[in-house]
């Protein structure tokens, strides 16, 4: 591929050398055209088919290779064709020789382009896929932009070819029958700028706004029509109601009251959500101490010849509780309402687009508000599985109903839900069976980050059922029975209790979406555009019941931006940012990552260089007896950009802040290098990775002179 890249450019090199070498621009020019008008029309009456062939291609190449002449040679069209048939001559060639120089750009220049600056043209593309065909419309329409840049840049994005076509040959037309309607009047003209006067170029700016105030016609008959069945009220009692009281709610209420807007927000179980009551503050607390028994249980690693201890599970799922009751206060009603917010503990409905329902009790309150934002988040997938709903299966929600610990855990899932629970039950003492129906355990990450969590998950005694496929669950004689299937064989295991961690799915139903129409994504989530807005231009939606990311940040991440759309988009309008998501999955060994994997640049053919430090040799991970993982960063090849970093070991979610950082605001491994780390920290991983970088990447050339120079002072 980089062999016929470089004979294409040496060739197109070549051709246009030669153009300028042997003065062939000199014949593309008014004096030259209307010096030879004669002899061309004379040729073309004797040589009718040959004269369209020839001038055609000439063109085209013309065009193709971005050389000077074209609007010369549009004239020349008009000469010589007249204006029927030299305009559509003319159109067809410009349009052909602007897609081959569209193609040659593309093939030449974009994986170049992508691999240095992929996250700045993540958001250019996402553009083009949304709204291309208009922007090309409209700068082809407007001749003051040069059409050979156009056919440049336009390949370099991810604009379809037969798009760029079609709308190229639409769009140039008018300026095409401009200039051939001149060159049927050549003898008249002087100068090329003699055929655009400065009203007719205004003329034609005004008609480049053509599409663009269409689309915005067309934007809003679709606005009007969508609101058509519903009566706006006269006066509205909130600027914002916000449906839910998880991380997306409470971050959108809390900037509405920030910024004096009257806010209402509606919860009808706990404030705080999943996030503190079923899901990541119960969990990382079940988590820690499970370590701490695994690191009990390590004593003599530690210079202790024994250390036992008696525990009961009850008063360990006791403390979990007495740390949500700790938190509570942080999401509570009565904090949110000191900050303004009017929190309102009930059932929801959206009647209309600007009217909620809320049901408190036996009592029902009709509220008014200009915009409303849907947070209602998510709730565990159980799937269809004949048998599951009569062994009684746990979800990530009720686990943190048992008082007994399971003696025999079976757990549905290689997620980090499923990963994360299986290890702690295992540490706890429970026989856990894990079954994946994948190859390998958190298969969204790259094999060797699987491979280090499995390896440590076989030592501390779980057991691994990999590509079983669970069929059924029966009850023989008392006894709960999972029957799977794998390889073709039926597999039958035992169990007291089933942990189901297979994903989550949006809570869209019961408040008024299906009644209200509005539309859902096909993962069965509200859909919304990147302003975090739904096919209601004032309904926007944050967090889980979104996706696609489902974690508490990045639920908080898109309340701002539905938060301010919502009571600002009349005057300005956010983009939600998804340019660095880090996550965390606190199994032991941690792991977190930041952008792009191994497996996922390979899926996208992002050209990439690996970079590694194994935290092995790391001195505070050795005196800590956690000398575990690597991290491993992803940089654009012969630079130090970052285009993702995975971090195994301890302490993994806190390391990754820095490549946060880093990638945020365009840092490169030099950056991280050139800063300071306190030693000894698990933190100076992230700077020796850059060191391997660094040492990979040392210019050997002049390390040679260097060395010479060293021994000639040594003499």
């Amino acid at each position: 591929m980089a062999s016929s890249r470089t004979l294409l450019l040496s060739i197109i090199s070549a051709i246009v050398a030669l153009f300028f070498l042997f003065d062939l621009h000199q014949q593309l020019s008014l004096e030259a055209l209307k010096a030879q008008q004669v002899d061309i029309e004379s040729y073309r009456a004797a040589h009718p088919f040959l004269a369209v062939f020839f001038y055609a291609a000439i063109y085209i190449i013309v065009t193709a290779l971005s050389l000077p002449g074209a609007a010369i040679l549009t004239l020349a069209g008009g000469a010589i064709f007249g204006l029927l048939w030299g305009t559509f001559i003319i159109s067809f060639a410009s349009t052909i020789g602007a897609t081959l120089a569209f193609l040659a750009a593309r093939f030449l220049f974009r994986d170049a382009v992508n691999s240095r600056f992929a996250s700045r043209l993540q958001t250019i593309n996402e553009g083009i896929e949304r709204d291309g065909a208009f922007y090309l419309f409209t700068l082809r329409l407007v001749p003051l932009f040069p059409f050979f840049i156009i056919n440049l840049v336009m390949g370099i994005t991810t604009i379809k070819t037969r798009t760029f076509y079609w709308v190229s040959q639409i769009g140039m037309l008018s300026g095409t029958i401009i200039y051939v309607n001149a060159g049927t009047q050549l003898a008249r003209i002087e100068s090329l700028s003699g055929i655009l006067s400065p009203a007719l170029i205004a003329s034609f700016v005004l008609l480049g706004f053509f599409p663009l105030l269409a689309k915005k016609a067309v934007e809003q008959v679709q606005k009007e029509k969508v609101y058509s069945a519903w009566q706006k009220p006269k006066r509205f009692d909130n600027n914002l109601i916000v449906i839910g009281g998880g991380s997306g709610g409470l971050v959108t209420a809390y900037i509405a009251a920030a910024v004096k807007a009257k806010v209402t927000l509606i919860e009808k179980d706990k404030m705080g959500g999943d996030c503190l009551n079923r899901g990541c503050v119960p969990s990382k607390a079940l988590i820690r101490s499970a370590k701490w028994l695994s690191q009990l249980k390590r004593s003599k690693e530690f210079g202790f010849k024994e250390a036992q201890v008696d525990f009961d599970f009850s008063e360990i799922m006791k403390r979990i509780q007495t740390i949500i009751k700790t938190i509570e206060p942080h999401d509570s009603v009565e904090r949110y309402n000191e900050l303004g917010v009017d929190v309102v503990t009930g059932e929801a409905r959206i009647i209309s687009p600007w009217v909620v329902q809320v049901r408190e009790g036996g009592r029902v309150r009709v509220l008014t508000t200009r915009s409303i934002v849907i947070a209602t988040g998510a709730r565990p997938f159980l799937p269809p599985i004949p048998g599951l709903d009569k062994v009684e299966p746990l979800t990530s929600d009720t686990v943190w109903n048992l008082s007994e610990l399971p003696k025999r855990l079976l757990i549905l899932g290689g997620g980090p839900i499923g990963c994360e629970l299986a290890q702690s039950f295992a540490r706890l003492g429970s026989l856990v069976t894990q079954v994946v129906r994948g190859s390998r355990i958190m298969a969204k990450e790259d094999p060797d980050v699987s491979e280090l969590v499995t390896a440590r998950f076989k030592q501390e005694g779980i057991n691994l059922k990999l590509e079983h496929s669970v069929k059924e669950f029966l009850i023989d004689s008392g006894e709960k029975i999972m029957v799977a299937e794998h390889h073709g064989e039926t597999i039958k295991i035992p169990f007291d209790q089933v942990l189901v961690a297979v994903g989550r799915e949006a809570n869209v139903k019961g408040f008024g979406v299906e009644e209200l129409e509005i539309t859902l994504s096909d993962r069965k989530t509200i859909a919304t555009n990147p302003f975090q807005e739904t096919n209601y231009p004032n309904i926007y939606a944050c967090g889980d019941v979104v996706g696609p990311y489902q974690f508490t940040h990045t639920a908080a991440h898109q309340a701002w931006y539905a938060a301010v759309n919502a009571l600002f988009g009349q005057f300005k309008r956010f983009r939600t940012d998804y340019s660095v998501i880090p996550w965390s999955t606190f199994t032991d060994p941690e792991v977190a990552r930041v952008g792009l994997n191994e497996q996922e640049a390979k899926a996208q053919k992002i050209p990439y260089e690996v970079t590694t430090y194994g935290i092995d040799d790391l001195d505070r991970a050795i005196t800590d007896s956690e000398a575990h993982g690597f991290v491993k960063v992803l940089t654009q090849p012969k630079k130090d950009k970052i285009l993702g970093a995975t971090i195994v070991g301890e302490h993994s979610g806190d390391l990754i802040a820095e490549f946060v950082l880093a990638m945020k605001h365009n840092l490169g491994l030099n950056k991280i290098l050139g800063t300071i780390h306190i030693y000894p920290t698990m933190a100076e991983a992230n700077k020796y990775v850059a060191g391997n970088w660094k040492r990979a990447h040392a210019p050997q050339g002049l390390l040679k002179w260097v060395a010479r120079y060293h021994s000639w002072r040594r003499s």
